[in-house]
């Protein structure tokens, strides 16, 4: 089995790093600096362990890698990035597999925030993987990648989606468990990716104001509070808070790395990179939609989408914003 990893940035870049550690076949995708990086300098991963640099091989697009058979194709991009990696990728031929491409005959796997991303993923891949991502990584710059617990890096909840389980799961699980990566499977692995929806409802509020603290507790039960009424509404389940730290317990935990300080969580390094988009519509987004689709008032995810959103399109600064001004925009004041 190839590992494919199609954005490697933090989450697939600790991925990448670890796999490749532990002797898994591995090429990195990835676009602009940081390709040019690690394609002179190789992926730079640190982690509670020390520093290592990984010479892997590293493209920035699809034509320049002639795919297999027996490849499988992790998707690290923003959720707001699928549609142009998905159809890219989806078309290319596959060596060995009776002229059929990517999206009939390999795996993809969604290791990605958010629940969108295998139902854009399903249109145009027949098999199709959900994976529930708990790993703490920071993107710190080009060729460089920080991932910050131990004694695992990270968990990653996998299973078919929708539902269900397979071979693949089974081997792309225990190559991940043999590199220091929880691999749970997971026959309703959308539960899971609920669960985390709700927790990263909040990465919106950290992007505009900077590390959450107690003065940001108010606005953070509001948020989730709202998640969690439309989630019930909607009949969707989700793990609860108790099942899934039972699941991690200390086998997950913050670890000092000697590398640079963690300085947020995926939304706030993209305010922080300046990117021009963020990764709300698919977060305070998807509790907007549902809301909408079933009658249920969102007005703190609402105004949480539309700040970020802003924030992100005008190139602010991460944390520019006080929790007390935050917390008036939601309330209308």
């Amino acid at each position: 089995m190839r590992h494919v990893i199609i954005g490697a940035g933090a989450v697939g870049g600790a991925i990448g790093g670890r796999l490749a550690e532990a002797g898994q076949d591995v090429v990195l995708v990835a676009r602009g600096a940081h390709y040019e990086a690690l394609r002179e300098r190789g992926l730079r991963l640190t982690t509670p362990e020390g520093t290592r640099v990984h010479r892997l091989p590293v493209v920035d697009r699809p034509e320049a890698l002639e795919l297999d058979a027996d490849d499988v194709l992790l998707l690290a991009v923003k959720t707001q990035d699928s549609v142009a990696a998905l159809d890219a990728w989806s078309a290319r031929p596959v060596a060995g597999a009776g002229g059929a491409t990517a999206g009939e005959a390999l795996p993809l796997v969604c290791a990605q925030n958010g629940v969108e991303g295998e139902r854009l993923a399903l249109r145009r891949f027949r098999r199709v993987y959900g994976m529930c991502v708990w790993l703490p990584a920071t993107h710190v710059e080009p060729g460089e990648v920080v991932a910050s617990c131990a004694p695992y890096t990270g968990m990653l909840h996998l299973g078919r989606y929708p539902s269900g389980g397979d071979g693949t799961a089974r081997a792309l699980a225990a190559s991940l468990e043999k590199a220091r990566l929880l691999a749970p499977l997971a026959q309703d692995v959308m539960r899971w990716k609920y669960a985390k929806l709700l927790s990263n409802l909040v990465n919106a509020i950290e992007a505009v104001t900077g590390p959450l603290g107690e003065e940001s507790h108010d606005l953070v039960e509001r948020t989730q509070a709202e998640g969690r009424a439309v989630l019930a509404v909607a009949g969707i389940p989700f793990a609860s808070h108790e099942e899934q730290a039972t699941a991690r317990g200390d086998l997950v935990s913050f670890a000092p790395t000697g590398g640079p300080p963690r300085g947020g969580g995926s939304s706030w390094q993209s305010l922080s990179r300046g990117t021009g988009t963020i990764e709300a519509d698919y977060l305070n987004g998807e509790i907007a939609l549902l809301g909408r689709l079933h009658g249920v008032p969102t007005p703190v995810n609402d105004i949480l989408q539309r700040v970020a959103g802003t924030f992100a399109r005008e190139r602010r600064p991460a944390g520019s914003l006080t929790v007390a001004e935050l917390t008036a925009l939601v309330d209308g004041r």
